[in-house]
């Protein structure tokens, strides 16, 4: 048990430094160059893991060309849902990317809920609507005050770079669902990577932008390349671990929490503030996602 709860504090502390690093390198790259090299990086990590693993399910994907089919849309959704989400990081910060993060938790359900049976009974009661209509007050407060600093349109633009990210990632989670029926979310999340990071490879070479790789020195580029490792590592393999071991509760429970720590490493590593009516809102996000998840 004292194990599980070290697995979640070093859980939040690492992803609390998540947010920060691809706020650093959202700044350095372009998009494209950025979710490239992440995506293959991590990709070619999880297919390694896969290889050694799981091969059993890498055999299901030749059998089965629908399963194709479905990864390489999710390669498609993720690569629509990191272009916006990265971009968004730009204009705003990697607390306001955490925030979004926990928005996304209720915004996820209701759109199972349309197509899932086995999720409608989750949005049947009251809690789920006061919760999710006070995580929506709590991040309108957030962004309103936020647009309010001298970067206003930047900041405005950054978080309806945001807002759509979450929209697709919604949309992006029921297609994980109908595949995981069939795969380990290991062999969906490697596979997903790496069609992504594929995808912005040609996107880089095609508009040209890829130039910029050889320009930039190669402790950045080594960095943006373990950075995508990191991202892995910490935000799926540490997630399922928690997941399968802890439960879903105990694993929405941590979610909440890492807006505080990436707002401390932002605050120490980025020199990002925030003010008084910003806490004041990022605090209501945090309050009504926890009634909206019933916890």
């Amino acid at each position: 048990m004292r194990k599980d709860y070290f697995t979640g504090f070093f859980y939040i502390i690492l992803m609390g430094f998540g947010f920060p690093i691809m706020r650093f390198m959202s700044i350095h790259f372009e998009t494209v160059n950025n979710n490239a090299v992440r995506f293959l990086s991590g990709g070619f990590l999880f297919i390694l893991i896969c290889i050694f693993k799981f091969r059993e399910e890498l055999k299901k994907i030749l059998l089965e060309p629908k399963i194709i089919f479905k990864l390489l849309l999710l390669g498609i959704f993720m690569s629509g849902n990191m272009y916006f989400f990265i971009n968004g990081l730009k204009y705003t910060s990697a607390l306001a990317g955490s925030i979004f993060g926990i928005l996304a938790m209720p915004l996820a359900i209701i759109m199972a809920a349309i197509f899932f049976k086995d999720e409608r009974s989750k949005i049947k009661q009251k809690k789920f609507y006061i919760g999710s209509i006070l995580a929506f007050v709590g991040s309108l407060l957030f962004v309103f005050y936020g647009n309010k600093t001298g970067e206003s349109l930047d900041f405005l633009k950054g978080t309806l770079f945001l807002g759509t990210a979450i929209f697709i990632q919604s949309i992006q989670n029921l297609l994980v669902k109908n595949v995981a029926k069939k795969l380990h979310t290991i062999v969906i999340s490697a596979s997903t990577a790496t069609l992504s990071g594929i995808i912005y490879l040609i996107l880089s070479i095609y508009t040209g932008k890829i130039i910029q790789l050889k320009e930039v020195g190669e402790g950045m580029l080594i960095g943006l390349s373990l950075a995508g490792i990191y991202g892995m590592l910490t935000g799926m393999l540490m997630a399922f671990h928690i997941v399968q071991k802890q439960g879903v509760i105990v694993f929405n429970i941590i979610q909440l929490l890492i807006p505080i720590s990436t707002a401390i490493v932002g605050y120490f590593t980025l020199g990002e503030t925030i003010n008084f009516y910003q806490g004041i809102g990022a605090i209501i996000v945090i309050f009504g996602c926890i009634i909206a998840l019933k916890i």
